[in-house]
Formats: structure tokens, C-alpha cells, sequence
């Protein structure tokens, strides 16, 4: 028996990386899960690797419809949604004088604007589940220590930041069960660092930098970002809302 039996997950950019992770765990703690990713072909292959308790479906997460189509395709297999992680993102280089519309409007319409439509696609099915409930929307240091390289980035997650604290002081003071909290990872092992790590010309020389910016000196696995999500996710924090909590090797409070 786990503490998440009974409960279902719906967890989005969970075709690999630190969504996959959290539905790995969220699965081992008891609850049925629901894989989301436009990448329709590796998110076949993670669910198949997860197995029974586990389904997928496809999410544009920057449309409303899709994720209307998603949290009903999670109620028609599993009856009910307790649990949504928003793990989807994306990260592209720029400071403020190379930064590009386009980069911009993307980094909103992804990693602002979909986790909004997310909280508001998922709560009246969580509303409706007669279950405490939690939501985990995955920022990022950068959140909490802003580099120059990646402005997009940084706004988007602070904006993501900001909207997940109203919205748990919203669902708090209408007594709403729903929580909503925030997870903050340095440099993961993940698609988005090995991204990062390809554009520099030495591979050891820029993993090396990355790990610099973690005085623990090293590389953050996806397991352990999943673990304090399973944290957030479950009835372990259940008098805990509006909080950030870092998986950055304290990046964050660095020198």
C-alpha cells in the first residue's frame, strides 16, 4: 500500500527527463498515472516502461483544447483526477539584447501560459474527486537566482512562480483541498541539459561550468527532482501550499 493509492496523476513533458521521473515515482507510491507530451512517440515508449496503473496521451500544452482533451481522456480511463504536474518546458539562450519575439512569445506560451491553462483545465475534476489534491508546477533556480544568458527563461518561470502562489492562496482561502506548490532544479541530468552540454565546443569543460553553479559540486539526477515532487504530491505535505522548494545542489544561496 502507498500513500498515493487511490489517487491519479496526469503529468505533462512526460515523454522523458524529470516528468517521467515523478510519474515513475508517483506510480511506485500507489497512484495510476497519466503520461502527456507532444513528443507522441517516446511517450508511447515511457508508458510501456511504467506498465500497468499507466496510459498516455498526446497535450499541445499551450492549448486549451488539448488540455481540455487530456483531463477528459484521464477521467474516462482512470475516473478521476487528483494530482497534475506541470514538468513541460523549454529553455532557449538569450540575454536582452539578443533575445527575439518569437523566443519570447515561446517561452510564455509554454512555460507561463500552459501551466495556467493546466491548473484551470485540472480543477473542476479535482474539485469534483472528493480527494485532497496537489498540484507540483516545476520552475527552476533560475527562478530564484536569475542569470543574464537566458532572460526568457528566467520571467517565464517567475511568472509561473507567482501564478502557483496565487493560485494556492486562492484555493486556501476558499477552503479549497487543492494545493499548489513549486519545485526548483538546478543543471538536471536531463534532454534540456544534454541540449545545453552539445553546444559547447569541450563536453567536460561545460559540464564542469554547470556544476560550478552548484556548491555540491556536481549533476542533479531526475530521480531526485521526482522525489521532492512525490514530496509535494502526496499527503506528506498535506499543510504545505505556496512553497518553492530547491533540488539545486544550493545554487540558489551560492556566493
Amino acid at each position: 500500500m502507498g500513500m498515493l493509492d487511490g489517487h491519479v496523476a496526469l503529468l505533462t513533458g512526460a515523454a522523458g527527463g524529470i516528468g517521467l521521473a515523478a510519474a515513475r515515482a508517483l506510480h511506485a507510491d500507489g497512484a495510476r498515472v497519466m503520461l502527456a507530451d507532444i513528443d507522441e512517440a517516446r511517450l508511447a515508449e515511457a508508458a510501456a516502461s511504467i506498465g500497468e496503473g499507466c496510459a498516455a496521451t498526446r497535450l499541445d500544452a499551450t492549448s486549451r483544447a488539448s488540455w481540455q482533451g487530456a483531463v477528459e481522456t484521464t477521467l474516462a480511463r482512470f475516473g478521476g483526477l487528483t494530482i497534475l504536474v506541470n514538468s513541460a518546458g523549454i529553455s532557449e539562450p538569450a540575454d536582452i539584447e539578443t533575445l527575439g519575439d518569437d523566443a519570447w512569445d515561446r517561452h510564455l506560451a509554454i512555460n507561463l501560459s500552459a501551466v495556467i491553462y493546466g491548473m484551470q483545465a485540472a480543477t473542476p475534476a479535482m474539485k469534483a474527486s472528493g480527494k485532497p489534491c496537489a498540484i507540483v508546477n516545476i520552475a527552476s533556480m533560475l527562478s530564484m537566482r536569475p542569470g543574464a544568458p537566458f532572460i526568457a527563461y528566467c520571467a517565464s518561470k517567475s511568472g509561473m512562480v507567482a501564478a502557483s502562489k496565487s493560485a494556492a492562496l486562492h484555493f486556501a482561502s476558499n477552503r479549497i483541498p487543492i494545493r499548489v506548490n513549486t519545485v526548483h532544479p538546478g543543471a538536471i541530468r536531463t534532454p534540456m541539459y544534454e541540449r545545453y552540454i552539445a553546444m559547447g565546443e569541450d563536453r567536460e569543460a561545460t559540464e564542469a561550468a554547470f556544476a560550478a553553479t552548484h556548491p555540491m559540486g556536481r549533476i542533479g539526477e531526475p530521480e531526485e527532482v521526482a522525489q521532492a515532487i512525490l514530496f509535494l504530491a502526496s499527503p506528506r505535505s498535506s499543510f504545505t501550499t505556496g512553497a518553492e522548494l530547491p533540488v539545486d545542489g544550493a545554487g540558489h544561496i551560492r556566493d
